[in-house]
């Protein structure tokens, strides 16, 4: 898919958003942590020892690497704060200063709206996953169905249904607007819902050997979980493939000269994003930073190549 369709669909998202909302929801927003290490409390390389993440709740790649960070940070004696915001807050908070991280950008062409409304006060650290992709999934042993195209005429097999997450999301409406359409699926209906119900329907489906069909991307720890695979999107309905990036506040990399080089030289493949994700989802609520400890504890050569 072009990028102006896909502006076309994420684009009304933008419509009425302004400082003053984000303001608002940063006063509401979850701030996780904020604890310091016990580490030197000096100032690091052009800026003093305190960084804001921003996040968006259940984005589980976003969820990683922020925890991942934040104790990574914390390591280094740096006192480092998470905002939960929406994904346009996300942006809007980093451009504006309110927060100096966020590392669950998908770019360039998933967020990108929202990317170039506000890119003169941006700047890009690293792209530490790529490739990401949206796309619909199904139990491997649903031997018939291999690509999208291989719906077309099934919706009785999946009781009519693609099930969904949250209305909002950008995969929903491109889901609705370009993958149904373009592939003819007129039997099944887009279920909204979350991506815990999602994923609690894929599990009890698997477990009792029946069809099922999801929306989903990569990364996710529930390839690592489940047996599923990816339909092949063979219109390109989804677009083009994207990066997870971890963008900044204008001039972070001179205010924080240290956590920009290491940020820099962050990058995740399948296997390992996939690991953290997993032991997240396991260790459960409230336990994301025990998780990151745990899971830095088995990865501490990879860990340091990265602050080195």
């Amino acid at each position: 898919m072009s990028n102006p369709t896909r502006r076309a669909i994420i684009g009304a998202a933008l419509a009425g958003l302004a400082l003053p909302a984000v303001a608002a929801c940063s006063g509401q927003a979850a701030q996780v942590g904020g604890s310091t290490s016990g580490g030197d409390s000096s100032p690091s390389a052009g800026g003093e020892k305190k960084v804001t993440l921003a996040l968006v709740a259940g984005w589980d790649e976003g969820v990683a690497a922020t925890y991942l960070w934040k104790q990574i940070l914390e390591d280094k004696g740096f006192s480092v704060t998470v905002n939960e915001l929406e994904v346009a807050q996300s942006y809007l908070a980093v451009a504006e200063g309110q927060a100096d991280l966020f590392l669950g950008a998908w770019l360039p062409a998933t967020q990108q709206p929202y990317w170039e409304k506000n890119s003169d006060k941006l700047e890009k650290v690293s792209d530490w996953f790529t490739p990401a992709t949206l796309l619909l999934a199904t139990p491997n042993y649903v031997s018939d169905v291999n690509t999208i195209a291989d719906l077309t005429g099934k919706g009785g097999e999946f009781g009519g249904q693609i099930v969904g997450i949250e209305p909002g999301a950008g995969l929903m409406r491109l889901t609705k607007e370009a993958v149904i359409p373009q592939y003819g699926l007129t039997d099944y209906t887009l279920v909204e819902s979350s991506t815990p119900a999602m994923l609690a329907s894929l599990e009890k489906a698997i477990g009792d050997q029946k069809p099922i069909v999801v929306t989903l991307w990569k990364p996710h720890w529930a390839f690592t979980k489940y047996p599923i695979k990816v339909l092949e999107d063979t219109k390109g309905a989804f677009g083009a493939a994207d990066n997870v990036t971890a963008i900044a506040t204008k001039g972070f990399a001179t205010k924080q000269a240290d956590v920009s080089g290491w940020i820099s030289k962050f990058t995740m493949d399948d296997q390992q994003l996939g690991s953290l994700e997993l032991l997240i989802q396991q260790k459960g609520q409230g336990q994301e930073q025990a998780a990151a400890a745990e899971w830095i504890k088995t990865n501490q050569s990879l860990v340091d190549s990265w602050t080195a």
